[in-house]
């Protein structure tokens, strides 16, 4: 089974995109390391509007609400 390709947000113009799930994501992060990777959203408090991901911090979304 192929992997999807997934972009990160191309509307996001946030200096800290770098650390957003759907970049780190299309970085491969989450194949690379993904222990770290699950850090980052096993115990969320914040969706993103645009994609849906949830993560712990809104550091990590580009437009975060909380949960």
């Amino acid at each position: 089974m192929e992997e999807q390709k997934i972009e990160h947000n191309p509307n996001c113009h946030s200096t800290s995109f770098m650390e957003h799930l759907c970049y780190i994501i299309s970085q491969g992060f989450h194949l690379s390391d993904p222990q770290e990777y699950e850090a980052l959203f096993n115990d969320p408090h914040f969706k993103c509007k645009h994609c849906g991901r949830a993560a712990n911090s809104d550091k990590n979304l580009c437009e975060p609400v909380s949960l």
